[in-house]
């Protein structure tokens, strides 16, 4: 089939099917089980059902905002990455122009149910998303290594959009979440570069993993992030976030991680990469329910 940028949407259920691997409902899943932590963090012991229901429709049409925009906008480098070139943008099962259409219905409905049964400052948060991770990040993934640190910021607001809707501020409690999240996500994705180094070489985008031919700077940076993420790891029971359970969860988490950081770069192997990246996927809910399960109801703020 030939690219035709024109089109909009194959009809019936090979469109539909298209559009839902667009809008990459399973990291949008994974999106929203953050956003439940912060509100749940953040909520009296009254808790608002509905309140979370609107918060996380609308949330979670924002991040598929962000997840069509980005598609679209790299379509033409998918192309070429094999991790990629069988999304529905690059194999032609959907329009581009599909794409950016999807982005802008979603990116309306989402903020605008944020600001109408929700609030004016989660909904705010949304837009920001949206605008860092589609606006900055996207278009810096071409321009510099720090794109990382920049892609940190949109991926670590949802927590705090939970909490902001449950509170209607964003407190030391929402921080914590946020900067929690933000640190989780260097060791993760920079171990993920690694693993598909040949893929953005292919693609064109900067990468820690391409600065030098041994990914020694990669490695450092892993175990540099790994370390500064069990620093902020603590923060949650120090402030009165949550208390020993959780403490001892994040320890012994964070060992785990700091170890796997230790033997990627001790080998440098891809197989290591995968084992830091696997376990950055069990990291972060084995310590959110931690959290969750141990809070403080006497926490304020």
């Amino acid at each position: 089939m030939t690219f035709t940028p024109s089109a909009v949407v194959h009809p019936g259920p090979r469109g539909f099917r298209a559009l839902l691997e667009l809008f990459k409902l399973r990291m949008t899943s994974h999106i929203l089980i953050t956003t439940v932590v912060g509100f749940y963090m953040a909520s009296p012991l009254e808790f608002q059902w509905a309140l979370l229901g609107w918060t996380l429709l609308g949330t979670g049409l924002l991040a598929i905002s962000a997840f069509c925009f980005n598609q679209s906008m790299e379509v033409k480098f998918d192309r070429v990455m094999e991790r990629t070139q069988n999304r529905p943008l690059p194999s032609d099962r959907l329009g581009v122009k599909a794409g950016y259409a999807a982005g802008i219905v979603t990116c309306f409905l989402g903020a605008a149910l944020l600001y109408a049964q929700v609030n004016t400052l989660t909904a705010l948060l949304g837009i920001l998303t949206v605008v860092m991770y589609a606006a900055v990040y996207t278009p810096l993934k071409r321009l510099t290594t720090f794109n990382t640190l920049v892609g940190g910021i949109p991926g670590a607001l949802p927590p705090l959009m939970g909490w902001t809707a449950a509170q209607n501020h964003v407190g030391m409690g929402g921080m914590l979440l946020f900067t929690l999240l933000f640190f989780w996500q260097l060791p993760h994705f920079l171990a993920l570069a690694w693993m598909y180094k040949d893929d953005y070489r292919r693609g064109g985008f900067q990468m820690l993993s391409l600065v030098d031919a041994s990914g020694e700077t990669c490695f450092r940076q892993v175990w540099i992030q790994s370390w500064l993420l069990g620093v902020v790891s603590v923060f949650p029971y120090l402030y009165g976030l949550a208390g020993e359970i959780y403490l001892a969860v994040a320890l012994v988490s964070i060992a785990v991680m700091l170890w796997l950081a230790y033997r990627l770069r001790r080998t440098g192997t891809r197989q290591a990469a995968v084992h830091v990246f696997l376990w950055s996927l069990a990291y972060l809910p084995l310590v959110l329910i931690a959290m969750a399960l141990d809070r403080r109801l006497v926490f304020v703020g």
